[in-house]
């Protein structure tokens, strides 16, 4: 390995062990360095005669299509969860695939699907985004004693960057909040900038992965990206059978205090870290200069 991909593989581990304090021992062990290097580029590799280059309709499984936008490559559920467990994380069953830019953002999506049954919405007419704030912090806390089990640092939010919106017609739900590792002071901070289309069978997320100070300029990729999507026919929200659909056990405001408190830092809250560690991992593989544009090229491009 040449010096410079030395220092990004270096700087890798370093972000790495802010996610999690047991990867950090990694950099001092050339035998797992080597692994781990060896198991990201393959993952890229593996990745690239997948991905879909926007424009193009994408089948997001039996629930709808996204109208991938130029400038974007979708890569699908097998290669983005090897592409995730090469990061360090745990992708899940409901992960549906990432979306990534190809020019020269420092952005990464993460779709899934959770079929939880048809969420009410009631809820979202009475709710006070204090109190969801409050129920958000206290379920982070309360999810803290799973973080030390597992190894992860604690966490603990800090505001809205964006407080939830629930649009009632087109059955879309976004909100976003800050968050740092406890004990941590100044320094940047990872964002999730979360997007929710209910369906008739559960719901999709779109997860935009960046940092705290590129979240205003990164804002419009999550929004244009949940405007494309579109569920199948007998999909839709407005499609639900009360008489033999099945009911989500919570409701709308669970998205953001419930579900999202318990998984918040187990893959979530990863953040910054992630969206810097796949952008180091491809200059790492294909030499400092080259974009994802250039890797995921089509055939035809090479002119």
């Amino acid at each position: 390995m040449n010096n410079s991909k030395q220092r990004l593989f270096s700087f890798l581990f370093v972000l790495l062990g802010l996610i999690a304090a047991p990867m950090a021992a990694l950099s001092a062990d050339g035998d797992a360095s080597a692994r781990i290097q060896a198991e990201i580029n393959a993952a890229f590799e593996a990745a690239k005669p997948v991905a879909q280059h926007g424009p193009v309709d994408i089948k997001l499984i039996d629930q709808a299509v996204l109208k991938l936008p130029a400038g974007h490559v979708y890569i699908p559920s097998q290669q983005a969860a090897a592409l995730l467990r090469a990061m360090g994380n745990h992708p899940g069953p409901d992960l549906i695939g990432l979306i990534l830019p190809t020019g020269d953002g420092e952005w990464m999506v993460v779709a899934r699907f959770e079929k939880s049954g048809y969420i009410k919405d009631d809820d979202a007419r009475d709710w006070n985004s204090k109190e969801l704030l409050d129920s958000l912090k206290e379920g982070t806390e309360a999810g803290n004693q799973e973080r030390r089990e597992r190894g992860f640092p604690e966490l603990e939010v800090l505001g809205w960057i964006e407080a939830p919106a629930y649009e009632s017609a087109t059955h879309r739900l976004v909100w976003s909040a800050s968050s740092r590792h406890k004990g941590q002071s100044g320094g940047p901070q990872g964002v999730n900038y979360n997007t929710y289309a209910l369906g008739r069978d559960g719901y999709i997320s779109l997860n935009l992965i960046t940092d705290e100070a590129k979240i205003n300029g990164d804002k419009p990729v999550a929004k244009a990206l949940l405007a494309a999507l579109d569920y199948n026919d007998g999909k839709r929200y407005a499609d639900f059978n009360a008489s033999t659909d099945k009911v989500a056990e919570y409701g709308l405001a669970a998205l953001v205090a419930g579900v999202a408190a318990k998984k918040l830092g187990l893959f979530a809250m990863a953040g910054l870290m992630i969206a810097k560690f796949w952008k180091i991992a491809l200059l790492a593989l294909v030499g400092a200069g080259a974009g994802l544009k250039k890797f995921f090229g089509r055939k035809n491009d090479s002119a």
